[in-house]
């Protein structure tokens, strides 16, 4: 194990999120003396790993795994239930404990498993993704999906310790690399400027797995959001600018049935979401263009098809974020200055997205 980093998240209950290189040897001890089975949820591709976990942990622990499907799709009920239904074959109780091993969706769905059986299991959540390291695994919040959009169905439950293995982006696909980096990019727009500023200076070294600039920069996106969910583990205010993008991001990631990535979907939801702060909060044109300049180093999108805009702006007004009909969205006074912008007029809504028009 290299020299790890240990990011506190303050609250009750408060855990850290570790980061560095093979990190294995943790395992054991964020599962705790008191657990006897453990879940591993793990996605497709990482079968062999989760054998290999098994294997390591087997002389303290009953190991069971239990693959689900890729990306989106193991975000549904019927998965959930899969997962229930070992457990409850294997007398789960609850002592026991989860393990999420895999992408934002893999750690969403194992932290809902762990949250609603017996009302709530110990988690570990072991993200192998840039999305699931700075953002999915981190936080508490769980959720699947539904026929009428995202994360609409979900529980709040804080894992006993996230371990970030930056071992497991040498071998991403570039591509989920890139569009993970749309969370670190948020991170920088809405409280972390020097984000901003290491990609600009060096892109490749932001994006090359085995440089200390990437792991600064997910050290700093990790950090941003563990200091929000430490005041507000709930979202009753200050979680909510941890949504800067999502909004619209969400929307077109339903309208694209899931087959988009996620961190794609968002890149356009921050364009969107600086166009209407330029409309509604007098953001600077130069913040503008800067979000849209960053996203085209990171090769992410920021434009989307005009005539898609009732269908999405039907899926936004049933956005979990939603209050009593009226839409809200996190828009930006300046960089790192983010604000709550509620009931906007749907005509400034159409504006800000006829700019973002393909």
């Amino acid at each position: 194990m290299t020299d790890a980093t240990r990011i506190p998240v303050a609250g009750t209950p408060g855990y850290d999120i570790v980061v560095g290189r093979d990190l294995d040897a943790l395992i054991p001890e964020a599962l705790g003396a008191g657990v006897r089975k453990v879940l591993v949820v793990h996605a497709p591709t990482l079968g062999a790993k989760a054998e290999a976990l098994r294997a390591q942990l087997s002389e303290r622990f009953e190991v069971y795994l239990a693959e689900v499907p890729d990306a989106e799709a193991a975000k549904r009920i019927e998965v959930a239930a899969f997962c229930w239904q070992v457990m409850g074959q294997t007398d789960f109780t609850r002592s026991d404990a989860v393990i999420g091993l895999g992408g934002g969706a893999t750690t969403d769905l194992a932290g809902f498993v762990a949250a609603t059986w017996l009302r709530g299991v110990k988690v570990v959540q072991i993200p192998t993704s840039i999305l699931g390291m700075v953002d999915a695994a981190v936080g508490g919040k769980t959720g699947i999906n539904t026929a009428e959009g995202k994360n609409l169905v979900g529980s709040f439950h804080a894992p006993a310790q996230v371990i970030v293995d930056l071992a497991w982006l040498d071998t991403l696909p570039r591509n989920e690399l890139l569009a993970g980096f749309a969370e670190i990019v948020k991170a920088g727009f809405i409280a972390e400027p020097e984000i901003l500023d290491l990609i600009e200076a060096d892109v490749d070294a932001a994006t090359d797995p085995t440089s200390p600039v990437l792991r600064r920069l997910v050290e700093l996106a990790i950090g941003v959001k563990a200091r929000v969910v430490g005041e507000d583990f709930t979202e009753q205010g200050l979680r909510e600018i941890l949504n800067y993008g999502h909004t619209l991001g969400h929307a077109i990631e339903h309208a694209e049935r899931y087959q988009w990535r996620h961190g794609a979907a968002v890149a356009i939801g921050m364009v969107f979401a600086a166009e209407l702060s330029r409309l509604t909060r007098g953001l600077d044109d130069e913040a503008v263009d800067r979000t849209r300049r960053i996203l085209d180093l990171l090769s992410l999108p920021s434009t989307y098809p005009l005539g898609r805009w009732k269908t999405l702006l039907a899926t936004m007004q049933r956005d979990k974020k939603a209050r009593a009909g009226m839409l809200r969205f996190i828009v930006l006074d300046a960089i790192g200055k983010p604000a709550v912008l509620n009931g906007p007029e749907e005509h400034l809504l159409f504006a800000a997205y006829s700019e973002i028009s393909a």
